[in-house]
């Protein structure tokens, strides 16, 4: 505050000053003066001046404690017409760039993703029926008239749609003055859901789960559940039950979903439970959808959004649920920016706003196993498929004992299960997570390899397409006929399997099968794949091959056979984590066998068929894997036992990348229960022409992470143009 202007009687007159962060990589906000006539308050959005151009930024506290003279500041330029950030947000934002170690400025740029959306929508012209009545009577314009008295106003597009004539017949009632124009109020992005509109009838486990869930609602104070059940066991029906409470309350529902495919059957689901579909929030939304989600969540008009992990910066009026469906899933964690894992942070958001966090899977994370073992969690276990459906019968093929066919990769006991199936018109899922036709392709005379050359990373053949891909930076070219090293033609030899050579090997031996291939990188994008998904849920196919999309929480009714064409691909690193995501990808994909009752069956082949991931799939008893697992973990002083944090390097040159890395080693501080092991290179050592070096830095639990990997930072060497360093505090990915 500050007293450098007077009124117009010659009295000194108070400068009001406060914060405002702008969304950008700053430390803390900016002071600006709050000029003559202009209503801000905290969390309200305004434009400032901030050098040369005007940005967008976010009143972060009433009154700002800065010390400096007011005549130096500038002046907020406008406010927007939009609901403030609550206090509860701000909260949120402030604790996720302290446990992140991101600038809070670029956090808060997380809430304000839709600019456009800052100012209202503009009415739109509409017509409301007035006393007078046309000269003529015809059978249109009685319908029209008639359908107008329902309600008090309309679009004229609107009436003449529902009334079934044209504009013109509209047209002639208002040049008669039977209509007069209003301006109405912009429509809802989606209509309001009903939470009595079509209750499954739970029983048993379903039932009792529901009921616990509806009473953490009740409660309306923070809990986190963690419903854990074998796929198909109805746990998006018992989760519903806890979205109806929610609405019945007036309260808004936040459901995280980990994929932009699994939307569309989700939102089917959604429709036939509650009568309409939730807002949709991804990144395949077109601009002006978004803003118009944006707006109407922090108006409080949308009652449940479904989303993608950045759905849970939404500035929500009046959030009181939020549901993590698949909450094991990698997709929650993003690593681009800002490092943060979605279901962690939802549960932040749950304890900040005092209000209950689902977290939802048939094969829990360890960390949220462990926190419900603990107590942290209340844990509800659904034991059986929903309707009376049997698990599949799973099985391994010991592909020592059962090799392929030479040039090969399905076993012989994989394709008579296939012939078998076939016969009885149902339909084959086979999973390879190997995009592609093949992850290497060489030269057979001089051995020259096709690698990316701004990648440490081989190029992947596409044979659909022509072409050879980096899957990291996006490199590709087109597939020569010739070695580009010793000119040899046609011996170009394809290593290794992916989903287009295992759909090549099955047009072989099923020439009159239709076959689908799943995969993120073909051609059409999301819309063809959500096509797909479709014919495939239809019956439209009779086998399907597919990458891990095919893993997430689709129901294929008549899909009874499931196979896994290479279940060692995912424990050939050392990802500390590669032992429980093989554990989850393989139950996930083998769950999608049998949902609807039919007899189904899941063949898993490997050459490790004694591995303990192995025969805890097999065995169908999930606690043999958590147990060895969770205890492995511990003695490791692992996560949740432990804590990880990941510092990698990147820069120009190898030199420079590693010379900053052994820097920031050397200035890490002195602490007891806290580690650094490195610099070494990162497993993918050169991404898009940028030589990476890691330090991974392990602590106990109780460690202070933050505050000694911020240490480092400050103490170390600064980062230069070229250079770059990013923090990721509870890595997911070793990359």
């Amino acid at each position: 505050m500050g007293k450098d202007s007077l009124d117009l009687f010659g009295a000194p007159r108070e400068v009001r000053v406060v914060p405002v962060m702008v969304p950008l990589p700053v430390a803390k906000p900016y002071s600006y003066v709050v000029p003559d006539g202009m209503h801000v308050e905290a969390g309200s959005i305004v434009q400032v001046p901030l050098g040369p151009r005007q940005v967008f930024g976010v009143v972060w506290a009433g009154e700002s404690d800065d010390k400096v003279d007011p005549k130096k500041l500038k002046s907020i330029t406008a406010a927007f017409d939009c609901h403030p950030l609550t206090k509860d947000m701000r909260s949120f934002l402030d604790w996720v760039a302290s446990y992140t170690l991101s600038p809070p400025g670029l956090v808060a740029r997380m809430a304000l993703r839709a600019p456009a959306a800052f100012d209202p929508e503009p009415m739109i012209e509409g017509l409301r029926l007035t006393d007078q009545r046309p000269e003529r009577q015809t059978p249109a314009r009685l319908r029209v008239i008639s359908l107008a008295e329902e309600a008090p106003a309309w679009t004229r597009s609107g009436l003449s749609h529902a009334a079934g004539v044209s504009t013109s017949v509209i047209d002639g009632l208002v040049a008669q003055g039977v209509f007069e124009p209003v301006f109405l109020p912009p429509p809802p992005v989606t209509a309001l859901p009903d939470p009595d509109y079509g209750a499954a009838p739970l029983e048993g486990d379903q039932r009792d789960a529901a009921d616990q869930l509806v009473a953490a609602v009740r409660s309306a104070s923070f809990s986190v559940s963690l419903v854990d059940g074998v796929t198909g066991s109805g746990k998006t029906e018992v989760y519903f039950e806890a979205v109806a409470e929610a609405l019945k309350l007036g309260r808004q529902v936040l459901i995280l979903l980990p994929e932009i495919a699994l939307t569309p059957a989700f939102l089917e689901r959604f429709q036939d439970r509650f009568g309409a579909k939730p807002a949709e929030w991804h990144s395949d939304l077109a601009p002006r959808t978004r803003e118009k989600v944006w707006r109407q969540v922090g108006e409080g008009q949308v009652r449940v959004v479904a989303g993608a992990r950045s759905a849970l910066f939404l500035p929500f009026d009046n959030l009181g649920l939020v549901i993590v469906d698949e909450e094991h899933d990698p997709a929650y964690k993003q690593e681009d920016r800002i490092f943060y894992n979605a279901r962690d942070m939802a549960v932040v958001r749950g304890r900040i706003g005092q209000f209950p966090v689902v977290l939802v899977s048939a094969t829990p994370s360890v960390e949220s196993r462990v926190n419900a073992d603990q107590g942290r969690y209340s844990h509800i276990h659904l034991r059986s498929r929903f309707g009376g459906a049997a698990l599949p019968d799973l099985h391994l093929v010991d592909m020592r004992r059962h090799p392929p066919a030479r040039g090969g990769f399905l076993s012989p006991v994989m394709l008579r299960a296939m012939e078998k199936t076939r016969e009885r018109g149902e339909q084959s899922l086979l999973f390879l997570n190997r995009r592609g036709y093949a992850p290497l392709t060489l030269c057979r005379v001089c051995g020259h390899r096709f690698q990316c050359p701004n990648c440490s990373a081989w190029l992947v053949e596409h044979r659909f397409r022509g072409i050879l891909q980096c899957h990291h930076c996006g490199h590709n070219e087109k597939t020569p006929d010739a070695c580009p090293e010793c000119g040899t033609l046609d011996h170009l030899a394809a290593c290794g399997p992916g989903v287009e050579r295992i759909a090549e090997e099955v047009e072989k031996s099923f020439p009159e099968s239709r076959i689908i291939v799943l995969s993120s990188d073909l051609s059409g994008g999301v819309k063809r794949l959500r096509l797909e998904l479709e014919a495939i849920a239809k019956g439209e196919a009779d086998i399907v091959i597919g990458t891990q999309l095919v893993a997430k929480g689709h129901n294929f009714p008549n899909m009874t056979l499931v196979g896994i064409v290479d279940a060692d691909i995912g424990l050939a690193n050392g990802d500390p984590r590669a032992a429980e995501r093989t554990f989850q990808l393989l139950s996930q994909v083998t769950g999608r066998a049998g949902r609807t009752g039919l007899k189904s069956h899941g063949l898993i082949q490997t050459y490790q068929p004694l591995h303990p991931v192995m025969q805890a799939i097999v065995s169908g008893d999930p606690e043999m894997f958590y147990e060895r697992e969770i205890v492995e973990r511990e003695k490791a002083l692992m996560p949740p036992f432990g804590r990880l944090a990941a510092i990698i390097i990147s820069a120009d040159s190898r030199a420079d990348a590693e010379a900053h890395a052994r820097g920031l080693r050397q200035a890490a501080p002195p602490v007891s229960g806290i580690s650094v092991l490195g610099p070494a290179e990162a497993p993918l050592a050169l991404v898009r022409g940028r030589y990476r070096f890691r330090l991974l830095v392990h602590g106990r639990r109780g460690a202070d992470m933050q505050g000694f990997v911020s240490t480092m930072i400050q103490n170390g060497p600064k980062e230069r143009a070229s250079l770059h360093v990013q923090i990721d505090i509870d890595p997911q990915s070793f990359l």
